[in-house]
């Protein structure tokens, strides 16, 4: 036979799960809110990259660069939101 949980100790652990569950949409969503403009450059660079990767490859060598360098920003924006939320 299951164990049956008293009522009041039953709501204190769905509040705790709820707080849980609270806290963790709140910083995840701080995670891309705080920062609307650095999120959004990411995107699109994102985006760069998969049109380039989706170019023809004879570019004499342009494209190459470009992904590279494409590459090299989203890096440094996601440094850049790092540093914010650790200063």
């Amino acid at each position: 036979m299951p164990a049956q949980f008293n009522p009041a100790v039953r709501r204190v652990c769905c509040a705790l799960v709820l707080g849980v569950l609270v806290l963790a949409g709140i910083l995840a969503g701080r995670a891309t809110a705080d920062q609307p403009h650095m999120v959004a450059a990411r995107e699109h660079l994102r985006l760069a990259k998969a049109e380039l990767d989706a170019a023809s490859p004879d570019k004499g060598g342009h494209r190459v660069k470009a992904i590279e360098r494409v590459i090299a920003a989203i890096a440094e924006v996601d440094r850049g939101i790092e540093y914010e939320r650790n200063h």
